[in-house]
């Protein structure tokens, strides 16, 4: 079994044809290296069996970086979605508060506001 240079990690046919995060293909050409000199040293055959299952392990990493790159993307949009809602909610709070302090020092209106009742006078003119 020869190892090609470079060839540890390839994309299966009909894949996304995403390239492997910079961490993982990092790991993958220190295992490669490893595994070179394992086979300079031995044999081919000591990682004959091993070499599949490293390159599995380390396609499932990578998917698994990915992932949480996708994850990370979406917690902060809902960090921007909850932070916008929060300070919509304090102010309809505020005025909801303004509201009712006018109601109860006797606005008069009702709540209904200042244009409603200009409203009326005009209609009763």
């Amino acid at each position: 079994m020869e190892l090609e240079d470079g060839v540890v990690y390839q994309e299966e046919p009909g894949g996304s044809g995403a390239v492997m995060s910079e961490r993982v293909s990092g790991l993958a050409g220190s295992i490669y290296r490893e595994f070179e000199r394992l086979i300079g040293r031995y044999d081919e055959e000591v990682v004959k069996e091993l070499m599949p299952l490293v390159v599995a392990v380390l396609e499932n990493l990578d998917s698994v970086f990915a992932q949480d790159q996708e994850h990370q993307v979406e917690l902060e949009l809902l960090r921007d979605d909850n932070e916008q809602l929060i300070t919509q909610y304090e102010r309809e709070k505020a005025l909801r508060k303004h509201a009712e302090e006018v109601r109860a020092n006797g606005g008069g209106d009702g709540g209904r506001g200042p244009a409603v009742d200009a409203g009326r006078a005009r209609v009763a003119s």
